[in-house]
C-alpha cells in the first residue's frame, strides 16, 4: 500500500507569536509587544476594538512596560469613551477605542525610560483627526537616543501634514529640555484637526539639497561643546553646499532640566520641498567633534538613498497616504526599516489598504503606492 503524502502548509511571512485574527463580534486579536504604538494608533483611527495578547510573556518582566502604559493613559486623556482593561500580569490589553475628542490645556507626565518623541510621534497622526484642536503640556525626557528628539519633531515632523493639505501649521515648543536619565523636559504642542479630508501625495523626486539646518545643544555642561559639535559638522556639509546654518542651545539652570548632556540634530531641505533629518545623542561618554560628524555622516547617507523622507518618518508617511481619499498616492522612500513594514501590515488588517512596493534598481530606492482608505474627520465640530 502506498503511504499518502503529507500536505505541508507554507509558513506565514511574519512570526507566530505576531499573528492575527478576528473574532465573530468584529475584535482583532494580536499577540506580542511588536508595533505596540502603531498598534493602538491604527485601532482608535478605525474604531475597531483589539485585543492584544502574549504581551512579552516569554521575558523576565512580562507584561507591557511603563512607557507603554504611559502611552495608553495619554490616548484615553486626548479621547472619550474608551475602555483600556489589563489583566494582572499585564500579558493581555483589551482596548475599545472612543471618539478622539482633543481639548485644551491638557499636560501628561512621560516615564524618563522613553522621550517625548515616543509619545507625540502618534499623537500629531491622531490629533488631525481629534473633534477639536489639541494643546497638550508633555512633561519627561526631550532627548532620548532611542525616539525622535524634540528639534527633528519641530523642525521636521511638524511639516510632514502640509504634504496632505494640511494648512495650519502643527506647533511645538520647547520650554525646557530634559535628557537621560532624570529627564526634567518640558514641551507644549499644538494639533491642529482637518477640516476636510487629506490630499493624496507625489513624492517621487527628492530633488538637490538646497540648505542644511540644524540645532546643537548642551545641559549643564560646557557652552563650548555646542560650538564644537558645530564645527564638526560644518567641516562635512560645507563640502557639498555653502548653506550650513546650526544654531547652539545652552540651557542652565531649570531650562536645562535634571540631567547634563548635549546632542545635534540636522535637517536638509531640497529644492522639491522635502526634507531629511538625522540625530545623534551620546550613549556613555563621548566626544562632541566625533558626535558632530556622526551626525553630518548619517545625514549624508539618508540622502544618498535618494527617498523623499529619511527612516525616522516612514511610518507617519504610509499611514497619513493610507488615509487619504480613494486616490493614489505615490512615494519614494531609501532602505525599508522594520516599523514601516509592520506598520504596512497593519493597514493592510485595519484599513484593507494594500501598498505596492516596487524597486528602483537606478538608485536602490523604492517606491510605494496605494490607494487610500477615504478616510475622513466625521467627529470634528461643524462650524
Amino acid at each position: 500500500a502506498t503511504r499518502k503524502r503529507k500536505v505541508t502548509v507554507r509558513a506565514k511571512p511574519y512570526d507566530s507569536k505576531n499573528a492575527v485574527s478576528v473574532t465573530k463580534s468584529g475584535i482583532m486579536k494580536l499577540k506580542g509587544s511588536k508595533n505596540f504604538r502603531y498598534r493602538i494608533l491604527c485601532a482608535t483611527l478605525s474604531g475597531k476594538p483589539v485585543i492584544i495578547n502574549y504581551i512579552r510573556s516569554d521575558s523576565d518582566s512580562p507584561g507591557i512596560n511603563d512607557s507603554e502604559a504611559s502611552f495608553l493613559q495619554m490616548i484615553d486623556t486626548v479621547s472619550s469613551g474608551s475602555s483600556i482593561a489589563i489583566n494582572e500580569t499585564g500579558t493581555k490589553l483589551r482596548y475599545t477605542p472612543g471618539v478622539i475628542s482633543g481639548g485644551l490645556d491638557l499636560k501628561h507626565d512621560c516615564p524618563a525610560s522613553r522621550g517625548i518623541g515616543y509619545y507625540l510621534e502618534p499623537l500629531l497622526i491622531l490629533g488631525l483627526f481629534a473633534k477639536s484642536e489639541i494643546e497638550i503640556t508633555f512633561t519627561g525626557t526631550t532627548d532620548a537616543k532611542s525616539d525622535i528628539c524634540i528639534d527633528t519633531l519641530r523642525n521636521m515632523t511638524s511639516y510632514i501634514p502640509k504634504y496632505f493639505g494640511v494648512e495650519e501649521k502643527m506647533e511645538v515648543k520647547v520650554l525646557s529640555r530634559g535628557l537621560h536619565p532624570k529627564g526634567g523636559g518640558k514641551v507644549s504642542v499644538y494639533i491642529p484637526m482637518v477640516k476636510k479630508a487629506l490630499k493624496s501625495i507625489s513624492l517621487l523626486e527628492p530633488g538637490k539639497v538646497k540648505k542644511f539646518r540644524g540645532v546643537s545643544y548642551v545641559c549643564k555642561c560646557s557652552p563650548q561643546f555646542a560650538n564644537r559639535m558645530v564645527t564638526a559638522a560644518r567641516g562635512i556639509l560645507n563640502k557639498f553646499i555653502p548653506d550650513v546654518r546650526i544654531h547652539t542651545d545652552q540651557c542652565k539652570g531649570k531650562g536645562g532640566g535634571l540631567s547634563p548632556g548635549y546632542g545635534i540634530s540636522l535637517t536638509a531641505e531640497t529644492i522639491n520641498g522635502t526634507y531629511v533629518s538625522s540625530q545623534s545623542i551620546p550613549n556613555g561618554p563621548s566626544n562632541p567633534e566625533d558626535l558632530g560628524k556622526a551626525c553630518a555622516k548619517k545625514l549624508i547617507d539618508q540622502i544618498s538613498q535618494q527617498g523623499c523622507v529619511d527612516s525616522f518618518h516612514q511610518p507617519m508617511m504610509v499611514i497619513l497616504m493610507a488615509l487619504t481619499p480613494e486616490d493614489v498616492s505615490q512615494l519614494r522612500v531609501g532602505t525599508l526599516t522594520k516599523p514601516a513594514i509592520g506598520m504596512l501590515r497593519l493597514l493592510q488588517i485595519f484599513f484593507g489598504v494594500t501598498f505596492m512596493i516596487k524597486s528602483d534598481s537606478k538608485n536602490k530606492s523604492v517606491v510605494l503606492s496605494c490607494v487610500g482608505a477615504g478616510f475622513q474627520n466625521f467627529t470634528r465640530k461643524r462650524a
